[in-house]
């Protein structure tokens, strides 16, 4: 059976509401599920913010969320309302416009989202993309993470474009018409090897794409 978002995110609201009812600050969907874009083996990335949180909490909504559907498949994020307001304010750009809200809202992050915590974003992400590839090449030669990486380098964009024109786009389909140059042609080559896998020796070539894309954003986003 097809997985319904909507269907299953009730029945997980239900759940969590009848053990901490009004506690509750926001629940939510985050990720391929709340795009659009999952596969039937992804995770279900859920993500609970309570008044507070501590430890007999997470004791709790472990409890429940092995009684759900799909149990194996859930993951996500979970915390205080403080401890959030307190984040990196580079990793909520991406936190705030990638949750599926199901109960409440998150517009109480909303003033964290400035242009320099977009900045930051896009470091961050683009030095680790950068730091990883370099040592695939060297020591893992896996295609698998040279995947993983263009998957990240997705990540990156958004917040890139997010920061130049403050508009984020949370799916593929909406992020590449929006992209020119080096940004679109890494993203090209990430739907490339999602359909064909490359073979071992062609890891070199196509980590070359993402070292040089990766390096220019280093450089430009440290001077921002």
């Amino acid at each position: 059976m097809p997985f319904d978002v909507q269907s299953w995110g009730e029945t997980f609201v239900r759940v969590v509401e009848g053990a901490f009812g009004v506690r509750i600050v926001f629940a939510g969907i985050q990720g391929s599920r709340a795009r659009g874009e999952a596969k039937p083996s992804s995770d279900i990335d859920t993500v609970l913010i309570l008044d507070e949180l501590v430890t007999e909490d997470l004791i709790v909504y472990r409890a429940l969320l092995q009684t759900l559907p799909n149990a194996e498949l859930i993951c996500g994020f979970v915390s205080g309302r403080t401890e959030l307001t307190c984040w990196e304010p580079s990793e909520l750009v991406s936190f705030y416009f990638d949750t599926l809200p199901l109960k409440g809202d998150l517009e109480f992050l909303r003033p964290l989202l400035t242009a320099e915590a977009a900045r930051r974003a896009v470091l961050d992400g683009a030095c680790g993309i950068y730091h990883a590839c370099c040592h695939n090449v060297l020591f893992d030669h896996s295609v698998e993470v040279l995947q993983a990486l263009y998957k990240a380098a997705f990540f990156v964009l958004r917040a890139k474009v997010f920061s130049e024109g403050g508009t984020f786009f949370r799916r593929e389909d909406e992020l590449i018409p929006n992209l020119c140059g080096a940004d679109r042609a890494v993203m090209e080559r990430r739907a490339s090897l999602t359909e064909r896998a490359p073979e071992e020796g062609e890891l070199i070539a196509e980590s070359d794409l993402l070292l040089r894309w990766s390096c220019a954003l280093i450089r430009v986003f440290s001077e921002a």
